[in-house]
């Protein structure tokens, strides 16, 4: 079992950047595929791209494709979420997503596959 816990989410003026953080606990954050996913008001949650448990393979939704980057950091126990040129749509609450994988290539993108969650922290890009 993993814990999740996010932050690095706040208020952002167009254009800018922002660092998001996924801290896990337990020892075996290395066994997890990991994912993060968005949320804005009164839509449903979205996929924003994931990475293997090596960190070997990332891949990203159409609209945030080129702006943000996934990485990881297995010594630390810590996923990352770089945005860049953020635009006022990508104002959501922001989650990371963990599932055990059994490979070190597979890589999954619906909310329905992984199985651990963490609270959300909130982005607002302003325009």
């Amino acid at each position: 079992q993993v814990q999740l816990v996010e932050s690095g989410g706040g208020l952002v003026q167009a254009g800018g950047s922002l660092r998001l953080s996924c801290a896990a606990s337990g020892r075996t954050f290395s066994s997890y595929a990991m994912g993060w996913f968005r949320q804005a008001p009164g839509k449903e949650r979205e996929y924003v791209g994931a990475i293997t448990r090596s960190g070997g393979i990332t891949y990203y939704a159409d609209p945030v494709k080129g702006r943000f980057t996934i990485s990881r950091d297995n010594a630390k126990n810590t996923l990352y979420l770089q945005m860049n040129s953020l635009k006022p749509e990508d104002t959501a609450v922001y989650y990371c997503a963990a599932r055990i994988s059994d490979d070190l290539y597979s890589i999954w993108s619906n909310t329905r596959q992984y199985k651990y969650w963490g609270q959300g922290t909130q982005v607002t890009v302003s325009s």
